[in-house]
């Protein structure tokens, strides 16, 4: 594995991990809310498949990106208050990505934890 594909891999695990373990599911939570993490969870998962399987590819990662952002925002959509405001911002983040360049994957990748806390923070 090249080393830009390793940093997205890495990248893209991180980004899954942080998703899948959002705490959403406590007792008390609407189901909305958990459905709102699953569905973002599902769609960072397809983002990682696909940026990591292309990851020399910037026009795929750009794709990948977009796509990711158009469906978080379509999530959102179906939301309001914070869940909205989280899944939102996370739709922010893949969009800063449409460009396909590494350097922006990187930083997305660094940002993953405000992102899953602002998702926390809306379903607790």
């Amino acid at each position: 594995m090249t080393p830009p594909r390793r940093r997205l891999a890495v990248a893209a695990a991180t980004l899954t991990l942080a998703v899948l373990t959002t705490a959403c599911g406590a007792l008390g939570n609407t189901v909305d809310c958990n459905t709102a993490a699953s569905e973002a969870s599902k769609i960072a998962s397809e983002w990682s498949t696909a940026v990591t399987k292309n990851a020399s590819d910037t026009d795929a990662i750009g794709t990948a990106s977009q796509t990711a952002a158009d469906k978080t925002k379509e999530l959102a959509g179906k939301y309001d208050g914070e869940v909205a405001s989280a899944l939102n911002d996370l739709a922010a983040g893949f969009d800063s990505m449409k460009g396909g360049d590494l350097s922006s994957v990187s930083d997305f990748s660094g940002k993953v934890n405000g992102f899953t806390s602002k998702i926390t923070a809306a379903c607790s």
